[in-house]
């Protein structure tokens, strides 16, 4: 294992963590590779695989997904492949839909980069659904149209229509997930969060963290702990049963910086709560003091308010303020 470790803890921790392995284009090839068919797959040169600098998932769906594009070699052209990661439990219909108006997004920004551009390239989609169960739906777009049977034939070539592969976390055995360790094993993590297997045999197989590099390790150790709110003291036993000793050094020290972690947070927010109440009782004192009597409903309002900022300037209004009414009023 190499010895970097990030700084900052997974903000969204499912999507981190997926980044924090597929962004890297050998673990992604290792993976995509196989997701389409030879005849296809063999024409792609993956070991050219290149990360794209680009996300182009909507504002709305920040919180449930995460997206990747790379762009290969085909024949003589190129081509590129969208890899997107969905972590929504329940199973949404319109994905096809969804991976359109990413699309089109994606070719409108190549014809920025490329302005004198005769063709666009071709994208090649890739959804991972991190779904508890199977989704019984079809990977096509066409699927969603309204065609009435009969004149399918006739409206085929009016309307636009693709095919996407939906790879289904649920439908895959542990031991059928492919790729480089790396990639494996974020998939069986992000597979076995869903099923509560996150301290099972397949998460903490130690041929495959043993290959993993220090950073990587650490984000699957903070997703375990953090995102999925497995127990600490679990973990510690679970690691203390790690064989290789290497591995359990590593995990014990990355365990102890997620104590330490956790004692600092929880003084910095006792530590805040002790200013917020400081400053809550100062203006309610000072409205005391100049107007005596302080209704209830204004002091539980007061109590409500958790920004230090607001608070001092409540401080400074009951202070200039003509009556109370005047203050309620700066509320």
């Amino acid at each position: 294992m190499m010895d970097t470790m990030p700084e900052d803890s997974p903000h969204q921790p499912h999507d981190k963590l997926f980044k924090a392995g597929f962004s890297d284009p050998a673990t992604a090839g290792a993976f995509l590779r196989l997701q389409f068919s030879e005849a296809l797959s063999s024409k792609i040169g993956w070991d050219d695989l290149h990360l794209e600098p680009a996300n182009f998932v909507d504002s709305h769906f920040r919180e449930s997904e995460s997206d990747l594009l790379f762009s290969a070699p085909i024949g003589g052209a190129q081509c590129l492949v969208y890899l997107l990661f969905e972590h929504q439990r329940a199973k949404d219909p319109w994905i096809a839909l969804r991976l359109l108006r990413y699309m089109l997004r994606i070719w409108e920004k190549h014809l920025q980069d490329h302005p004198d551009a005769i063709r666009l390239p071709v994208i090649l989609p890739v959804v991972i659904a991190q779904n508890a169960g199977h989704w019984e739906m079809a990977a096509r777009f066409g699927e969603l149209l309204d065609m009435p049977g009969d004149l399918e034939d006739i409206l085929a070539g009016q309307a636009p229509d693709f095919m996407f592969r939906l790879v289904q976390l649920a439908d895959l055995p542990f031991e059928q997930i492919v790729g480089t360790p790396a990639g494996i094993l974020v998939l069986r993590v992000l597979k076995a969060e869903v099923s509560g297997g996150l301290l099972d045999d397949a998460v903490w197989d130690e041929r495959i963290i043993k290959q993993l590099s220090r950073t990587l390790f650490e984000f699957v150790l903070r997703y375990i702990v953090e995102a999925a709110h497995v127990d600490k003291g679990v973990v510690q036993r679970r690691i203390s049963i790690i064989k290789d000793t290497d591995i359990r050094t590593a995990a014990m020290t990355v365990a102890q910086q997620l104590r330490q972690e956790g004692h600092q947070e929880g003084r910095q927010e006792g530590r805040q709560e002790g200013r917020l109440l400081v400053l809550q009782e100062n203006v309610i004192e000072v409205l005391s003091v100049r107007f005596g009597h302080v209704p209830q409903g204004l002091k539980e309002a007061i109590c409500e308010i958790a920004e230090e900022s607001r608070l001092r300037e409540l401080h400074k209004s009951a202070l200039r303020a003509a009556t109370i009414e005047d203050f309620t009023g700066s509320l």
